[in-house]
């Protein structure tokens, strides 16, 4: 690492940003960056909206993660301890539930330590399956075998038009679209940005010490919070527009690329 460079945490987005949508697979080129950041010293922690049960596509560096923010931030942990963990209100469960029900799409509803998947249609399996690679998706868990646990984020499958008429109705929530065809909602005191706060606090970090990778809508509370916040090549305009450096694509060694510019390897 260069003797300048004064980043001591990495936090990683996962899909099209550590993992290709083209390839589902970890770069090798990435891989190599990693380990060499953490010779160098360096902490690497992962930032996604996926929750724990289905972060399946990280074989390849599982060894290298010290630390998770997980379903946008609602859940963030190091090893065996919590950091932080906001449920979303019962209230707003049931009225974005009614919102499915009423415009016929799905919802993946997301607990503690399980998930479920209400009012399944192809689209979740061509979507999750097909698309993100995902391999775990438990299709027969019902909704009400999660009444005893914290409800940290609901995935519907609605349109931006169907998003911006439910939201509004809920009473604590804010919502994290990374891709066209859902959204990710979690409480309102969470996002990959306060989850990135939350875990600098915790583990003894000044914001300047940290560097945030992402590509999506929902990386962009992240990427405006670190200390540096770089946008991957294959990021959205939104996200490009307020990142503090723009790397190449995740398929053409943007990480790697981003940890050498700012001396981190």
């Amino acid at each position: 690492m260069d003797k300048n460079s004064k980043i001591k945490a990495l936090f990683f987005d996962i899909d099209g940003t550590l993992v290709s949508f083209q390839t589902h697979r970890i770069p090798q080129s990435t891989v190599e960056a990693l380990e060499k950041a953490k010779q160098n010293g360096v902490k690497i922690y992962i930032s996604t909206g996926r929750p724990i049960i289905l972060i399946t596509n990280l074989g390849q560096i599982e060894h290298l993660i010290d630390g998770y923010i997980t379903t946008n931030g609602a859940r963030c942990f190091v090893e065996n301890h919590t950091v932080c963990q906001c449920p979303i209100l019962r209230s707003d469960v049931e009225k974005v539930i009614e919102a499915a029900d009423c415009d016929d799409y799905s919802v993946i509803v997301v607990g503690e330590k399980h998930l479920a998947i209400h009012h399944l249609t192809p689209v979740v399996e061509k979507i999750f399956v097909e698309g993100l690679g995902v391999d775990s998706l438990d299709f027969q868990t019902n909704i009400d075998d999660l009444k005893d646990e914290d409800i940290l984020q609901l995935t519907p499958f609605c349109s931006v038009e169907q998003e911006s008429e439910l939201m509004p109705s809920l009473e604590n929530c804010t919502s994290g679209r990374w891709h066209p065809a859902f959204t990710d909602i979690t409480a309102a005191q969470a996002d990959k940005g306060k989850g990135l706060q939350a875990m600098a606090d915790y583990l003894g970090l000044n914001i300047d010490e940290t560097m945030a990778f992402g590509d999506g809508g929902n990386d962009i509370s992240i990427i405006k919070k670190a200390g540096i916040g770089v946008a991957m090549g294959n990021a959205g305009d939104n996200l490009k527009e307020v990142a503090d450096y723009i790397t190449t694509s995740v398929d053409e060694d943007g990480v790697k690329n981003a940890l050498v510019r700012f001396g981190v390897i």
